[in-house]
């Protein structure tokens, strides 16, 4: 079966919402990046529930995500500090944002993705998890300073 580009882009967009939920996982309980990365592969890409329909995601891109965001989780993590205010560096941050980071500059490293798209899409999944609307205008600017380290050649 042939996906249409807009399926294709749901996909991707759904394999970014799993990788920072699945890192939020891997922090909150310890569990491995190959274990969380199974039981989400296994139990949430497409998976029904009562409450509804999980979208399916995209396999590749989830697992980039995951790899890069653990294997340089500490390249990313300096990115990430440099980006944010002298007195709050990245352990201080909500972990929920600090998964999102990790997940953002997996992708920036990976290279897969214009910058700008990459930014715009972790900006849509801060906004799904904002509790007073500030926080998707902070992850812009972390993710804008991040990605012009990364990539600066995109700019």
């Amino acid at each position: 079966m042939t996906l249409s580009n807009n399926q294709k882009r749901k996909m991707k967009s759904a394999a970014r919402l799993y990788a920072v939920q699945a890192l939020f996982q891997m922090e909150a309980s310890g569990q491995t990046a190959d274990a969380v990365m199974r039981e989400f592969e296994d139990h949430r890409f497409g998976a029904t529930y009562d409450e509804g329909e999980m979208a399916e995601g995209d396999v590749d891109l989830f697992r980039g995500l995951m790899d890069k965001a653990v294997d340089e989780q500490a390249k990313i993590d300096q990115m990430t500090d440099r980006a944010l205010v002298a007195k709050w560096p990245i352990a201080r941050i909500d972990p929920t944002w600090r998964a999102l980071f990790r997940a953002a500059g997996g992708e920036l490293i990976l290279r897969d993705a214009p910058p700008k798209v990459v930014i715009s899409e972790f900006v849509a999944i801060a906004e799904a998890f904002s509790s007073d609307g500030k926080e998707p205008k902070f992850v812009n600017a972390v993710l804008d300073h991040m990605a012009r380290e990364a990539r600066p050649d995109a700019f």
